[in-house]
């Protein structure tokens, strides 16, 4: 099963959704770099911004997946995987808001166009080639974020966007890791994708905004949650002292 692959269709479904940024961060440019606003946790750039936003933008689309794989899923080590993506992404996606409210960082509420084609294609497929698509297309894009979370953590000057990369590697690492305990990576077919990436569109990476007045998605933890909040600075309820005014928008919830 180890070897188990879907070839031709997912090699070319891979093709055309893979590419090196599951949380659709950009590749480092000099407008990255630039500094968009002062804050009391240190200079905001354009690169952090981002980072924040398409963090959420993971979380929308991976976690439904984790929901669909508990569904679809034919074996136990699949529907673990669903489990850690559902509850890892509750937790990182509640840290993320945090971080967002506090940094005046507006959310999307839905997932880019790539994301989304990726929960179709995997959804649109059933018995052990869902587990396969869900295993390889999964493992392709975190095992290409995981560098991009590093570069952020350790070149960003703002607290609360180091504490958020903290958190978003923890959940990254734990999610490759089920990823390829399913015993259905193909690890030759991953590591292809995730260096000869497609060109996509920018408007296929980025999330659409928000409509205006439009309550905040929630993803709801699970049952037994696992996963810890990181402790945010200047974050009362995460032990880090006072919250400025600034609140995330009371929300309807996903599950």
């Amino acid at each position: 099963m180890g070897t188990l692959f879907v070839g031709g269709a997912l090699t070319l479904t891979l093709g055309a959704l893979a590419y090196p940024s599951m949380l659709g961060v950009s590749q480092a440019t000099t407008a990255q770099d630039r500094i968009i606003a002062q804050t009391q946790w240190g200079p905001l750039t354009e690169g952090d911004r981002d980072f924040v936003v398409k963090v959420r933008a993971a979380g929308l689309w991976e976690y439904p997946l984790g929901k669909i794989a508990l569904q679809k899923g034919t074996t136990p080590a699949v529907k673990t995987a669903g489990e850690h993506l559902i509850d890892g992404h509750a937790a990182l996606d509640t840290v993320d808001r945090k971080v967002a409210a506090m940094l005046n960082i507006t959310l999307p509420n839905v997932a880019s166009p790539q994301q989304v084609g990726f929960v179709n294609t995997i959804d649109s497929s059933a018995g052990q080639q869902f587990d396969s698509n869900f295993a390889n297309i999964l493992r392709v894009t975190h095992g290409s974020i995981f560098n991009t979370i590093a570069k952020i953590r350790s070149t960003t000057k703002n607290s609360l966007v180091r504490a958020l990369a903290d958190q978003a590697n923890d959940t990254v690492l734990d999610h490759i890791t089920v990823m390829e305990k399913t015993g259905f990576v193909n690890f030759d077919q991953a590591l292809f994708m995730q260096t000869t990436p497609p060109k996509l569109p920018a408007v296929d990476l980025t999330p659409p905004p928000p409509q205006p007045g439009e309550p905040m998605v929630v993803l709801t933890p699970p049952p037994n949650p696992t996963s810890t909040e990181v402790a945010l600075p200047g974050d009362a309820s995460s032990g880090g002292g006072s919250t400025p005014s600034t609140g995330v928008i009371p929300s309807p919830t996903i599950g």
